[in-house]
């Protein structure tokens, strides 16, 4: 591997206690993909704007979509901070429906020219394997094409669904690049519960 393309040595690499690692998978298209087979509206599901000045609202979808998957990135930010990232008018928040209540969220980062980040894409627990990703993964497509751009990517990693990867794959989505990514683990900083994502296991300092 050149200097201009630093990489982890062969073998293992130790995270100390209180941390977490992830193996991250970049994927990205290029084009606009053709229509799905048997794509199409679902009239018991309504894609919905988010309430950007609702807080509390956000980080409870946020949390009962990503805490089986140790999501915190947004979770760790202040009123502030998180007021920053949802107003800014460059990204577009949306929530998912099913009846009154909010089953999904996706964002979608237009922030750098001609293309687009799926920068949060998921469904809370109970709703997945029923279609509605699929359907919500079909209105992230429409909506980012629907722009000037000629690059959609995203990153998901080994903490995720283990059939994220395929589903991403399935919708369009080629793999690029794989990185290790080590983070405080929010579990210990009270950013998630000990019970999140309990496939990952703690590791404390004796």
């Amino acid at each position: 591997m050149s200097a201009g393309n630093p990489s982890l040595p062969l073998g293992y690499s130790v995270v100390g206690p209180g941390r977490v690692a992830a193996v991250v998978t970049y994927l990205e298209m290029r084009a606009r993909p053709a229509p799905r087979s048997g794509a199409g509206p679902r009239p018991e599901f309504a894609l919905e704007p988010l309430d950007r000045q609702d807080l509390a609202a956000y980080r409870d979808l946020f949390r009962r979509v990503g805490e089986p998957w140790l999501w915190c990135s947004r979770l760790v930010l202040s009123d502030t901070q998180l007021e920053e990232a949802l107003a800014d008018p460059m990204i577009e928040a949306h929530r998912l429906c099913q009846g009154s209540e909010a089953i999904g969220l996706l964002e979608l980062d237009f922030r750098t020219e001609g293309e687009c980040e799926l920068l949060y894409f998921g469904l809370v627990n109970e709703a997945i394997g029923k279609g509605a990703g699929r359907y919500l993964m079909d209105l992230a497509i429409e909506r980012a094409w629907a722009r000037p751009i000629s690059r959609f990517f995203l990153h998901t990693c080994s903490f995720d669904h283990p059939r994220a990867v395929d589903f991403y794959r399935a919708s369009g989505f080629r793999p690029y690049r794989l990185a290790v990514e080590v983070f405080e683990d929010p579990r210990l900083k009270g950013h998630l519960p000990r019970s999140a994502a309990p496939h990952v296991p703690i590791i404390e300092a004796l």
